[in-house]
């Protein structure tokens, strides 16, 4: 039984653990899925999610609690990690998968094998700052060390849309907690005609005309259930997606997606076959990140398609590189252990 362990505080940890576990129970493996912040008390929940708003509104905030953040782990109620591995045990749970640093700490009063699962392609906060002495098999989706993609979670089974069929529109948003600079580009995009779809966090961020929103419902938080997030265009019902996040439909139809460097942004384009145009990084794993995309051909800065003009034929041989991608399938190798 493998259990995968992931964390609220950003959705590009949070939905490629979903991904995993839906990939693993395609092969007919028992899987289920544990977030830190269900370990938390309410207080230190309700402050998480009124931080989650604080860094949408401003980047600087973002970077700066970044660098301050503490771990979860250093809050989690004691009778709750009893209560989870007492379930893990009732449940055969033998195997973890761990997609944040946080659950390193916790991890060390339960005896399992234990994949680490770098979304990154470094090591991001969650990791850098956690000290663990166990032992753990690293997994890594990127690798800019190495400059390759060692293995991948596959986020949906249909093929990528040729470019031909391609609708003429672009994809902007900033992660899981709608952070970045992306609001700041809709302006001078729309003034080159191209067509918008922008992910929206809160009502206040539909402001443009003639722009495509849509939105995560601002109610859901992952620790409430293990559902892909509740999404759907502003004004309409929030559906949950079946096999793959509802976001992921925008970015497999789009000519690009501009956003910061998040390592699940780095996913959706390479399962997508869709150039990522990638804007300031929140941290130093994402510049990594950026440069990574950039040399395997995947990617480019903001500030180079800017200077074509937003020509979309600069896209086009990233998209063709993409489709050239042949990468290990990391549920698979799980399968077989």
């Amino acid at each position: 039984m493998i259990e995968i362990l992931t964390s609220g505080v950003a959705l590009g940890v949070h939905v490629p653990g979903l991904l995993l576990a839906d990939r693993l129970r395609e092969k007919g493996v028992p899987v289920g899925v544990s977030v830190v912040e269900r370990l938390l008390p309410a207080q230190k929940l309700a402050t998480t999610a009124t931080m989650k708003f604080a860094f949408h509104r401003d980047f600087r905030v973002a970077l700066a609690g970044q660098k301050m953040a503490g771990s979860p782990a250093d809050s989690v109620d004691p009778a709750a990690v009893e209560a989870l591995f007492a379930d893990w045990r009732a449940r055969g749970v033998d195997r973890v998968v761990v997609f944040s640093g946080f659950w390193l700490p916790i991890l060390a009063g339960y005896d399992c094998a234990i994949d680490v699962c770098h979304v990154d392609s470094v090591a991001s906060p969650s990791f850098t700052k956690t000290v663990t002495d166990l032992d753990v098999r690293p997994v890594w989706l990127a690798d800019a060390e190495a400059g390759t993609i060692p293995c991948s979670i596959r986020v949906s089974h249909e093929p990528p849309i040729p470019w031909a069929d391609r609708s003429p529109r672009v994809f902007l948003h900033g992660g899981g907690w709608g952070m970045g600079t992306y609001r700041d580009r809709i302006g001078e995009l729309l003034e080159h005609g191209l067509q918008l779809d922008v992910i929206a966090y809160e009502g206040r961020d539909v402001t443009a005309q003639g722009v495509r929103y849509f939105m995560v419902d601002p109610e859901w938080h992952p620790w409430l259930d293990n559902g892909y997030p509740p999404f759907g265009e502003v004004g309409a019902d929030f559906t949950r997606g079946v096999g793959h996040h509802g976001s992921f439909d925008l970015t497999r139809t789009a000519l690009a997606t501009v956003s910061k460097p998040g390592g699940g942004t780095l996913l959706d384009s390479l399962w997508s076959a869709t150039p990522a145009v990638l804007l300031e990084p929140f941290g130093a794993h994402e510049q990594r990140n950026a440069d990574l995309w950039c040399s395997l051909g995947y990617g480019i800065p903001f500030d180079t398609w800017r200077a074509s003009g937003f020509d979309p034929d600069l896209l086009r041989p990233l998209h063709e590189a993409l489709l050239k991608a042949d990468v290990p399938d990391y549920a698979e190798e799980l399968a077989r252990r």
